[in-house]
């Protein structure tokens, strides 16, 4: 499965210092760890951290799971030493924090020059400046390893002082415009985290907005939200047959070469094929991961 093609419906952070939560990783059934050197670790332990993140990549265990590595940023004390780590590392991506502009896209790839071309570039949009040069920075995938965005709305709420409810009423304009503009430039998309883990049902409700903008997934802080949220981000039944429906609609032989048909009563047109095909495809991924 190309990296393009690998299902990412729940990206679960976990601090690279922590070990027995990153053993715990290598069971869970999300589809993305990412290892964190920057939020969840105090400036005392960044070197500890680094060292630990690398090893456990080393060691593997992490199955069909797709492993990233969070750099500090590239203008802090730590962010030299932490790309150079990861570099090095067998990790699948370097996530890096707080992309303002295309400009910062190709500083981290200078850095990374050196890695081995199956290693990814992730970045983090959580500021406000990124937000008015969102296009930009997804064209970036074109020349660079850029291939993933991860929302941070923390950080976003943070810099706008604006006030994080679980409407997210400040921030759905930028959450729209940054899944349209990945999707411009062929760039995965993930939403941002919700800070509730106790209730998982305040939880779902944000994962399926993140659904209904378009996400492929969403970033967890917690194991717990794990399951709800590839529940959410998995095709249901209803979904998937509908998708056969109209799959075999548009075979029947009195169907071949046109563009619209009625399915159970409704019109349905080329468009929705694809949308169909793109259902099923998804599933088989998932499936295939599992």
């Amino acid at each position: 499965m190309t990296p393009a093609d690998r299902p990412r419906r729940s990206a679960l952070y976990l601090p690279a210092s922590n070990a027995k939560a990153i053993a715990k990783a290598r069971t869970l059934p999300c589809d993305v760890v990412i290892l964190d050197l920057e939020d969840a670790v105090a400036p005392e332990a960044k070197a500890e951290a680094r060292a630990a993140a690398v090893a456990a990549v080393a060691e593997g265990g992490f199955g069909h799971r797709e492993v990233a590595i969070r750099a500090n940023g590239i203008d802090t004390e730590w962010g030299a030493a932490d790309l150079a780590a990861i570099v090095g590392s067998k990790a699948d991506a370097v996530l890096v924090p707080k992309v303002d502009s295309p400009q910062d896209i190709a500083r981290y790839e200078l850095a990374l020059s050196a890695a081995p071309a199956s290693m990814q570039l992730w970045a983090m949009i959580e500021t406000c400046a990124s937000v008015f040069a969102l296009e930009p920075i997804a064209a970036m995938a074109h020349s660079s390893r850029l291939s993933l965005w991860i929302m941070g709305t923390n950080d976003l709420a943070k810099e706008m002082r604006a006030q994080l409810t679980p409407e997210r009423t400040p921030f759905l304009p930028f959450l729209s415009m940054a899944v349209a503009a990945a999707r411009a430039h062929g760039v995965a998309v993930l939403d941002g985290v919700c800070n509730e883990f106790r209730d998982l049902d305040i939880f779902s409700a944000e994962a399926r907005q993140g659904l209904l903008f378009g996400f492929d997934g969403k970033s967890l802080i917690h194991p717990a939200q794990v399951d709800p949220c590839n529940t959410v981000f998995s095709p249901g039944e209803v979904d998937l047959a509908w998708a056969q429906t109209v799959i075999e609609a548009f075979t029947l032989p009195e169907n071949q070469g046109k563009g619209a048909i009625r399915v159970d009563g409704k019109m349905t047109e080329l468009l929705h094929l694809e949308q169909a095909k793109r259902l099923v495809s998804v599933a088989q991924r998932i499936a295939a991961a599992d």
